[in-house]
């Protein structure tokens, strides 16, 4: 059921053209090396006409984790994906819970309010709709590949990309991993 529902909500963003041209991350005839493709074509235009580009290379921490349910069913309902295929999804999301297990012993279950399920088939689907208006919140360019975010523009003033960052932090209320984002 998870298959069938994922190629019919895909189908019809990709169709209608739903997602963001900016995303590269699980989508047909798209991959990590497009974006990179894409990113050096922008980012040696602006070189070759003299400008200096301010790049924040950003990964998600705990992208799926994080991910707002009512956020995403807004999102889902905004770009025309069908009330009974967003019901299901919202029934998909709901009444989650979880436990941990350390050394064989047990937590009690803990409900799980946000993100989507890891390893799940609509998992990557819903993270790219909830992504999705990323590049139109910021007043920089952007790449994306799943989690990882490319945002860039010519250099104005100091620590424009910083801007960028706090600004997405805000919009979306996700960290960024400092390990492995740079500034």
């Amino acid at each position: 059921m998870e298959h069938i529902i994922t190629s019919q909500v895909a189908h019809h963003l990709e169709s209608k053209q739903k997602i963001a041209k900016q995303q590269h991350g699980f989508r047909p005839k798209r991959c990590c090396e497009s974006q990179l493709i894409e990113l050096m074509n922008d980012i040696s235009a602006l070189m070759d006409q003299g400008k200096e580009v301010d790049a924040c290379f950003l990964d998600f921490r705990k992208a799926f984790d994080k991910v707002d349910h009512a956020k995403l069913i807004q999102k889902l309902q905004r770009i025309g994906v069908n009330l009974q295929l967003m019901k299901w999804i919202q029934n998909f999301l709901s009444d989650r819970t979880q436990i941990v297990v350390v050394d064989g012993f047990q937590s009690s279950p803990c409900d799980v309010t946000s993100g989507v399920p890891q390893g799940s088939v609509i998992g990557p689907l819903l993270f790219t709709v909830f992504t999705n208006d990323l590049p139109d919140s910021i007043n920089s360019a952007a790449r994306l590949f799943a989690v990882d975010t490319v945002v860039y523009n010519t250099v104005k003033t100091e620590n424009s990309c910083r801007r960028t960052s706090m600004r997405l932090k805000k919009t979306w209320k996700m960290e960024f991993n400092a390990l492995k984002s740079s500034m």
